[in-house]
């Protein structure tokens, strides 16, 4: 497979909408609701889940989440955000996630960071720092918009090395046909025009990959 996206694979970023959409992932409702206030006053289209399973059910996919970690039903450990976490990312992997927890903040930081999140800010966080930490993450998309337009894509892959540099290529591979199909909205066509595939070629990684397609 051809290891480049074709020059015309922009990100979708042209979408205003979607590019300034956020989702709020707080089991707080108050608090969800405070935050969703402040950031819709900011210019920003939001949308609150509670849960993983609210979160994981939004559409259209959001580019930009600020996720608890400390969800139910395990609102005293971080598993549950990291299960967002990972769902986000896997449905639409040019997210910017920025969590807040008030668990063991090194360790929390630590894992959230490896499965991918963008930012990282302690409970309570104040308000001046979730606003500056979402405008941050706004505008590192604007810069990968950039570079997809020259025909670049920056990528982003946790592996453990001792596994040995397949496992690395692999996780390379699956990173740029996921970020293909969501780049077309799960058009195959057009994922594999960007890719240099044929389209018997792409449905192989999909299968090899376990991706099914949701059309938003």
């Amino acid at each position: 497979m051809n290891g480049k996206y074709h020059p015309n694979s922009a990100l979708n970023f042209a979408n205003a909408r979607r590019e300034m959409s956020l989702l709020i992932v707080e089991d707080d409702e108050a608090l969800a609701s405070y935050l969703a206030g402040v950031m819709k006053a900011e210019g920003y289209r939001v949308a609150c889940a509670h849960s993983r399973s609210e979160a994981l059910s939004v559409i259209p996919r959001p580019l930009l989440a600020l996720v608890d970690l400390g969800l139910p039903p395990a609102v005293n450990r971080i598993s549950e955000g990291l299960f967002v976490i990972d769902g986000l990312l896997a449905n639409e992997p040019h997210c910017k996630i920025i969590v807040i927890t008030g668990q063991d903040e090194e360790s929390a930081a630590f894992e959230a960071v490896r499965r991918g999140a963008f930012d990282f800010l302690s409970k309570p966080a104040a308000m001046a720092d979730v606003k500056a930490a979402v405008k941050r993450a706004s505008l590192f998309l604007h810069h990968e918009e950039h570079l997809s337009e020259s025909g670049e894509a920056r990528l982003h892959i946790t592996v453990k090395l001792a596994n040995g540099p397949k496992e690395s290529a692999d996780a390379v591979e699956e990173q740029i046909v996921r970020g293909t199909l969501a780049d077309t909205n799960g058009n195959v066509t057009e994922a594999a025009r960007r890719l240099g595939l044929v389209r018997e070629n792409l449905y192989y990684y999909l299968k090899k990959y376990g991706i099914q397609l949701h059309r938003t």
